[in-house]
């Protein structure tokens, strides 16, 4: 990789303009070079390639066409291992099926997926009180197929997506006395929603139409506002917006405003929906504004100002009748604990106000966050790189009477458990579950209550896998690697059972490494196309994930940035060296800030990889981070630095970052995955990124781009689009390390 220099640096391929050479057959697009000079702290960069960021420029869309026309042409081989990858997905999958019901009041509320159609239907139907509350909490039967007597719906994603190229919910809300269902739809990818409200009895929607609307809506408890956010030119969501029902759109409140470019806003109902909470933040501090509903106003009141630089979350609740904040903080506590806080003591200085422990803080245990219900504490910890959940009663919580946590037992190693949405009054909590070889679960974790079966797990399901699946055929295991600076990297290793340690395997690595996000176990039936056909695979669980606490994302972020990219280096050497695969056979993959990461690890090693899938890679983060005014870059400075005021923040990000590193070396295959209104990544990374690579590369393997026209940063919407996206991905890498045959016995039975 090369390093930033002192003297002015041009780009990595020659800055004469050129035009568009012509196109062969097989022969990639050669975009012109057209010299724009960046020049921050005395250094300057010859960007090329600049030009395509101008999206609306006709010259522009026609050279993505020619990349996705090249790309077609050089893996058009692949087509039919991606169809028999598709098939495979598509036949594990239970096509016409549905969610869990959740109750929320007195509705049983669920989806249904339907055989043939790309997208979910949403349901509810009327809940009893029979006064027993495990069986009024016990969900309805609901049939795949078959409709519930009473069954309403509420909406239908597939009638909704008629004749759009796009089609996605960004948020949904039902009044408390179940009347009126508000919902955001995108139909461009861009993540800028219409909102509609449609009252339930009559079907007929209000004339109430809110446009360019962000994720996340609310009703107040009373039914008479709909609560909303709205982003800036940059896409920060920045204003949270009240409208009152039946009103002109152009009066609605500017609830709260936050100027500051580097704050992210969001808001959500207190748990008991007595309070409204705005969460504004970034990865190092935060700050938390409650709007109470029976004093609506008085206006909001904040907990904790930002300027005290503390990280927390606050959640407003009644204890023991009183008054009291739940705060999960990082106040002398790197790993954040849990304290209590009496709102009166808001007045007084950070430093003198009296804050009772509910939960300690530990160097091995990470609190991800804590919420209540009418009787209980619930925590999101992880430890031992896993997530878990924990309960505690309310009585006696903050005093020596407090009890013990009380944790559901799960018997695998290598798993996930989180809190999926529970009511406020429920007498159980609604848990999600699933490992790297168990399907997703659906349970109902009773509270420890007087008089109920304390503690019980009550499944209510597990989501099938058609085609013979058999959890046994597979394995999954913890392995470290040693990092260059002798840090242990926890991996996750995954494989069919009957692939030999004989060195002869193909092999992947996956990775991100970013915004302290933590690659948890899941299950996934698309990578068992991948395991079916000896790859094995590792998951690397580098810094600048959460997995093993704060300082595990601190000591990947920022000036600390390249133990990402080392760390995903020294976990392919320990597959290389494992006796499992043969280490002219890997692969590497990840997406977004993993999409960097794939393109470091290319510069610095790329003699390592057969092959690297970039998926809507963050590839030019430098010019990204450099300019304000493109979407959400201010908000990645707490992530990388702030180039911009920063000249040594400037040359670290330099020193690495992909674009401006590509060199004079022998590439491997390399496909970049992109979409043209992804509004988190823009497509112009790549584009410039791809053209770099072939210019410079001194090897022959092919370096394509994939562009989705119609998609956004997770690609196109309709579920079989995407599972023949994910086809595309997997057999790239499957052709590219020659493992492109189902081992004997795998495959769909």
């Amino acid at each position: 990789m090369s390093h930033a220099s002192p003297v002015p640096s041009a780009a990595p391929e020659n800055s004469a303009p050129e035009t568009t050479a012509p196109e062969t057959p097989l022969g990639p697009p050669v975009a012109k070079r057209v010299p724009t000079r960046r020049e921050h702290h005395g250094d300057v960069f010859v960007d090329n390639y600049e030009w395509l960021r101008d999206k609306e420029s006709a010259e522009v869309v026609e050279h993505l066409k020619a990349e996705n026309a090249y790309q077609e042409a050089v893996t058009a081989h692949q087509e039919p291992l991606r169809e028999a990858m598709f098939g495979e997905i598509k036949g594990r999958t239970q096509e016409t099926d549905l969610s869990v019901p959740s109750r929320k009041d007195g509705w049983w509320y669920y989806s249904r997926s339907v055989e043939g159609k790309e997208y979910s239907i949403q349901c509810r139907v009327r809940a009893s009180n029979s006064g027993d509350p495990i069986a009024d909490w016990t969900p309805p039967a609901v049939e795949a197929g078959v409709e519930l007597p009473g069954e309403e719906i509420l909406l239908d994603g597939n009638i909704e997506a008629e004749g759009k190229p796009f089609f996605s919910v960004g948020g949904a809300a039902v009044t408390v006395d179940g009347n009126l269902y508000a919902y955001a739809v995108d139909n461009a990818g861009d993540e800028r929603f219409t909102l509609r409200i449609k009252d339930l009895r009559t079907g007929e929607l209000l004339p109430d139409v809110i446009e360019n609307i962000f994720y996340g809506v609310a009703f107040s408890p009373d039914g008479t506002r709909l609560f909303y956010t709205v982003v800036d030119d940059a896409w920060r969501p920045y204003q949270v917006k009240a409208h009152v029902l039946g009103t002109p759109v152009a009066e609605d409140e500017v609830l709260y405003q936050e100027d500051d470019v580097a704050m992210w806003l969001g808001f959500d109902l207190a748990s008991d929906r007595r309070h409204l909470v705005l969460s504004i933040g970034c990865s190092e501090f935060s700050e938390t504004r409650l709007l109470r509903f029976d004093d609506y106003e008085a206006g909001l009141s904040t907990v904790i100002s930002r300027d005290e630089h503390i990280l927390y979350e606050a959640e407003p609740f009644l204890l023991d009748g009183r008054e009291t904040l739940l705060v999960t903080h990082d106040k002398d506590a790197i790993n954040s604990m849990v304290s209590l806080v009496d709102p009166a003591e808001l007045d007084k200085p950070v430093e003198q106000q009296d804050w009772r422990t509910v939960v300690e803080h530990s160097e091995q245990v990470r609190v991800n966050g804590a919420g209540v219900t009418s009787t209980h504490l619930v925590l999101s910890i992880r430890k031992d790189t896993i997530e878990r959940v924990q309960v505690l009663p309310l009585a006696g919580l903050g005093t020596p009477a407090q009890g013990d946590p009380v944790e559901p037992a799960f018997d695998e190693e290598l798993y996930t458990a989180g809190v999926s949405g529970s009511d406020y009054e429920a007498p159980v909590i609604r848990m999600g579950y699933t490992s790297y070889f168990t399907p997703s679960r659906v349970y109902d974790f009773v509270l420890p209550t007087p008089g109920l079966p304390a503690g019980q797990l009550l499944l209510r399901k597990e989501s099938p896998v058609l085609g013979g699946y058999v959890s046994t055929d597979y394995v999954a295991t913890r392995e470290w690697a040693t990092a260059d600076d002798g840090t242990r990297v926890p991996l996750s290793v995954l494989r069919h059972a009957s692939v030999p340690q004989d060195g002869t395997a193909a092999g992947l690595v996956y990775g991100y490494g970013s915004y302290e996000m933590s690659m948890d176990p899941g299950f996934g039936v698309a990578r068992l196309s991948l395991l079916d056909r000896g790859i094995v695979m590792v998951i690397a669980h580098i810094r600048g994930g959460g997995e093993l606490g704060r300082l595990w994302y601190e000591d990947g972020k920022k000036l600390s940035k390249k133990n990402t990219f080392t760390d995903f280096i020294a976990a392919t050497d320990w597959l290389a060296g494992s006796g499992w695969v043969d280490p002219s056979r890997i692969a590497a993959m990840g997406g977004s800030a993993g999409g960097l990461l794939m393109g470091a690890i290319a510069n610095m090693a790329p003699e390592k990889y057969a092959a690297v899938v970039a998926q809507v890679p963050f590839v030019d983060a430098l010019t990204t981070i450099l300019d304000p005014e493109l979407p959400l870059s201010a908000l990645e400075w707490e992530e990388w630095g702030n180039p911009i005021t920063d000249p040594e923040a400037y040359a670290y990000m330099k020193s690495y970052t992909p674009y401006e590193n590509v060199g004079a070396v022998a590439y491997p295959k390399i496909a970049a995955v992109t979409s043209f209104n992804d509004t988190r990544v823009l497509y112009v990374e790549p584009a410039k990124w791809v053209q770099a690579l072939r210019h410079a590369s001194t090897g022959s393997e092919p370096i394509v781009m994939k562009i989705e026209m119609d998609g956004g940063h997770g690609g196109a919407s309709g579920r079989y689009v995407q599972w023949r996206e994910r086809a595309w991905d997997y057999a790239f890498v499957a052709d590219s390390v020659g493992a492109t045959e189902l081992l004997p016995g795998a495959g769909l039975k």
